[in-house]
């Protein structure tokens, strides 16, 4: 669904002014090149938190804690 919004905002905006679309298309992949390196560096981050909080929950998990809910398993 994600892309077929995208291809209709193209779409009007290659409507409105072709170059602009033109120049959108070909600088989009530049831009996702210079974004990957972010992207990587919050999946690290997003796994050093989770081992953080595994070690934080340790002591309750030996002792026989579970969570009330599905929500935070």
């Amino acid at each position: 669904m994600m892309v077929f919004i995208v291809l209709m905002l193209w779409l009007l905006l290659f409507s409105v002014s072709w170059p602009l679309a033109v120049i959108a298309l070909l600088i989009w992949p530049v831009i996702w090149l210079v974004s990957l390196p972010f992207r990587i560096l919050g999946m690290l981050f997003s796994g050093i938190l989770a081992v953080i909080k595994m070690i934080f929950f340790l002591p309750a998990r030996l002792l026989g804690w579970k969570p009330r809910s599905s929500r935070f398993v």
